[in-house]
């Protein structure tokens, strides 16, 4: 996670390079493969064939030197894989050798809770060989790997590969990448493991042009007769840097002895180093794993040796984690795997983890200072802010609280920061009103670094960046940030420093990113326990709710639309007050209310309380129509539109364990008219939850968005179901995203799920971010016990109103004053205008 990414198809081959942050590189490199060499004692049954079915481009031209002159022998017909991330298996019955099965297990260290090994770049390939023949087999195994980041990388020169032998026999090549414009270099390792059994020989260079020495096929050759290379090129040492237009290439073999009947085990490595992430604008940072292996490029040779004598650890972390979610029989197998290889984002959303919270180069005097202020209202006892994450926190005025596990290692790491892109397509990191979907993931895997990304949007809350942007589908002009909203990103070409990179709308005026982000707080709070991130981000969650009072305009509580697509349904127009973003407000007072509550900021509960109660009844009677709530209070002709995210509000309000927005009965209508109309209406239930449907029962086809079915939002409605006690219904609505997106008899979208399709199989935005909100139906399926054990009398009924709760809220505190005892603001890099 966050250390560049190279994703890897059904078919074997390397694709969906992601080195460079925000470049995706997704053709294959197709000389990067697995290859196997068979002869029998006798010689008289010999293989060799590529381990990928299909034929390469151009195979069989006369007197090819390339890839196409290797043997690309492989059918498939009887070959499987089988994916559950971060693991997956490929075997190969019988092919190319009858009687020789051969299987690989690939495995990452994804390791949910442990943010050393999972920030590694580095995967392991594990060959198992059985020999169900009569004679004895040798049997090599062939690495190639290109000096390439992908697409036409390869090309630009200066390349430099040199064998190494480690200890432990972990030997291999490095593959020094001098990365054009002005990129940091990378260093590939790829490695194999020498044991008693297991001989690793080498061919340090070879290239893929008739001119190059030795080609391609000159090295296929000299593995088809000996099955081996030169001992002697270990001692070799670099390579000549490659010429501009030249490809050079390594390849690690790795040959045993299989006895008849026998087994053998042979493992590859791959790992790269590229210890600094540089942004367009000149920010750099060091990724988190050089905390553990330095910053040099040579580390690659250590991460690879780490990841040859470590991965059947990591196989049992991953399967402690995994089974009793797959071995739960209540749980529909469709969706054990699909929960987990959903997660596949987390790495190849283009993710970038940085181990210090300042850049190692460029931070200028401005970024640095933040205005020094004070909070007075918040009461929080020292003993409680200091109170180690992870373990009970009891407090007087709220009961109990049971935590998300944070981290069993160490409570106090800094586990740095971390982005991650809205999709490979929509190139944004952490783009906020979508992480409200995505974060669940999260939250329940790598907590820590939830709570990072919320303080980052807390520090940004209070920052202003007064330089203008022109915004396109209005063409006003505005500025890049306002103080007191919610950034729609944290940017692009400088995030952290240059936030808002979506210019489409001007998102300070958008009604549901303040509302999402104090959803998320209060529930990351609730979840953790860790009341020292609740007083770090209290400040910011009193302005994001100050802010919207705004949006109020005939007081009656409740924030208003504004005739513009001022949302994440950012194609799809909204008039006066709407079932999504009203519905998110009345959540967000309610949220904020209860944390102001636990925080002591007695004044602001009353506040939020007594809007809420205004609100309630005011949005009910404008949008409640019997059956469900209406789109929005407008008279267009969506207006009566059932909108499949209408509850996307108490959707969080049941995640966090506060009272219900509404009576059962209106949830349990509301969810029913969604799963007839918007679900089984749309292909019979078999591709989610459409977005828009009219109650005539006609798809809403008003704009783009309207008639998608967003994946992410059809796993929130389904966890949504799910909170309200209708599992059944919940199953069978998320299993339409299955069915289209990762069945057979679906679209294809295997580990690129895009935002959203249509009934005629269009889909937009492949590889993105908000399907990962499959975990939220997990969530819902096992909260945690503070949530589901809620004190007898919930939290808003103990706010009492005293006469003065009525009163502007600004009126009783003046300036915003924050906790020196906070210390959020203490590293941060936005420049503020207090």
């Amino acid at each position: 996670m966050g250390s560049g990414s190279i994703s890897r198809g059904f078919r074997g081959e390397f694709r969906q390079w992601q080195i460079i942050p925000g470049i995706c590189e997704g053709s294959p490199v197709m000389a990067n493969q697995f290859s196997i060499f068979i002869s029998r004692d006798g010689g008289n049954k010999n293989y060799a064939s590529v381990l990928a079915p299909g034929q390469h481009e151009g195979l069989g031209r006369v007197g090819d030197q390339g890839i196409s002159s290797w043997g690309w022998n492989l059918g498939g017909q009887h070959s499987t894989y089988h994916a559950l991330f971060p693991r997956a298996w490929t075997v190969y019955d019988g092919e190319p050798d009858p009687d020789l099965k051969i299987s690989c297990r690939q495995i990452s260290p994804f390791i949910p809770h442990n943010y050393r090994e999972s920030s590694l770049p580095t995967a392991v390939f594990v060959y198992t060989l059985v020999n169900t023949g009569k004679e004895r087999a040798k049997v090599s195994l062939l690495f190639t790997w290109a000096n390439s980041i992908g697409g036409i990388s390869h090309l630009s020169g200066d390349h430099v590969n040199e064998p190494f032998i480690g200890e432990d026999g972990v030997s291999g090549v490095l593959l020094h990448h001098k990365t054009a414009k002005g990129n940091p270099p990378v260093t590939f390792a790829v490695a194999a493991c020498e044991t008693q059994n297991v001989s690793v020989t080498v061919l340090p260079c070879f290239g893929l042009s008739e001119g190059s020495s030795p080609t391609a096929k000159e090295m296929w050759d000299k593995m088809v007769q000996d099955g081996q290379f030169d001992r002697e090129n270990f001692n070799s040492g670099p390579c000549m840097s490659s010429s501009p237009g030249e490809t050079l290439c390594a390849a690690v073999s790795a040959s045993a002895w299989v006895e008849p009947h026998g087994k053998c085990t042979i493992a590859f490595g791959l790992s790269w180093s590229s210890p600094k992430v540089k942004f367009l604008k000149g920010s750099s940072y060091h990724r988190r794993y050089t905390k553990f292996y330095g910053t040099s490029e040579r580390a690659a040779q250590d991460l690879v040796h780490h990841a040859l004598t470590n991965y059947k650890r990591w196989e049992e972390d991953i399967e402690k984690w995994q089974n009793p979610i797959l071995k739960d029989e209540k749980l529909p197998e469709w969706y054990k795997f699909t929960l987990f290889n959903e997660l596949y984002f987390l790495v190849a959303g283009g993710t970038v983890w940085i181990d210090s919270p300042l850049p190692v180069t460029n931070m200028n005097e401005n970024q640095r200072q933040l205005t020094n202020v004070e909070y007075t209202d918040v009461k929080v006892t020292e003993a409680e802010v200091n109170n180690k994450q992870g373990t009970v926190v009891e407090h007087t005025a709220t009961g109990h609280h049971r935590s998300v596990k944070l981290d069993p290692q160490n409570d106090n790491e800094d586990v740095g920061r971390f982005l991650y892109l809205e999709g490979v397509e929509y190139i944004m990191w952490n783009t906020y009103d979508v992480h409200f979907y995505a974060s669940f993931a999260l939250l329940e895997l790598f907590p820590k670094i939830e709570l990072n990304i919320q303080r980052d949007f807390a520090k940004a809350v209070l920052s202003e960046d007064g330089r203008k942007v022109k915004f396109l589908a209005e063409g006003n002009w505005g500025i890049r940030k306002v103080r007191g909203a919610v950034p729609h990103d944290l940017g692009t070409h400088d995030p952290w420093n240059e936030m808002n990179a979506y210019n489409i709308h001007d998102t300070s005026k958008w009604k549901d990113l303040n509302p999402k982000f104090v959803l998320q707080v209060y529930r990351d709070f609730s979840a953790t326990g860790d009341m020292a991130f609740g007083v770090d981000v209290w400040p910011a969650v009193r302005a994001a709710m100050e802010y919207m009072e705004q949006f109020d305009r005939d007081n009656d509580g409740l924030i208003e639309n504004d005739g513009f697509p001022d949302q994440t349904y950012d194609a799809w127009t909204v008039h006066g007050v709407s079932a999504y973003c009203g519905c998110l407000w009345l959540a967000a007072l309610q949220a904020a209310a209860a944390m102001a509550f636990q925080l002591g900021d007695k004044a602001f509960a009353e506040w939020c309380k007594t809007k809420y109660l205004k609100a309630k009844p005011a949005f009910e009677e404008k949008l409640w129509n019997g059956s469900y709530f209406n789109y929005d209070s407008g008279s267009s002709s969506n207006s009566k539109s059932i909108q499949a995210d209408q509850l996307a509000g108490q959707w969080y309000t049941a995640s966090s364990g506060l009272p219900s927005l509404f009576d059962d009965f209106k949830i349990q209508s509301a969810l029913q008219k969604i799963y007839d109309f918007n679900v089984m209406k749309v292909k019979g239930g078999r591709m989610g939850a459409v977005n828009g449907m009219h109650p005539s029962g006609k798809v809403d086809e008003s704009c783009m968005q309207s008639r998608e079915i967003w994946t992410g939002v059809t796993y929130g409605v389904a966890a949504t179901m799910i909170l309200a006690g209708k599992e059944k219904e919940a199953f069978a609505t998320a299993e339409g995203i299955f069915i289209a997106g990762w069945s057979e008899e679906g679209y294809g979208y295997g580990f690129q799920t895009p935002e959203g399709w249509t009934m005629d199989g269009h889909f937009r935005s492949l590889i993105y971010m908000r399907p990962l909100s499959i975990w939220a139906m997990q969530w819902a399926l096992n909260l945690p016990k503070a949530i589901l054990e809620a004190p007898a009398i919930n939290i808003m009924d103990r706010i009492h109103l005293s006469s003065f709760s009525s009163r502007s809220s600004q009126n009783e505190s003046g300036v915003i004053k924050i906790a020196t005892k906070a210390k959020c603001f203490g590293n941060s890099v936005f420049n503020c205008a207090c």
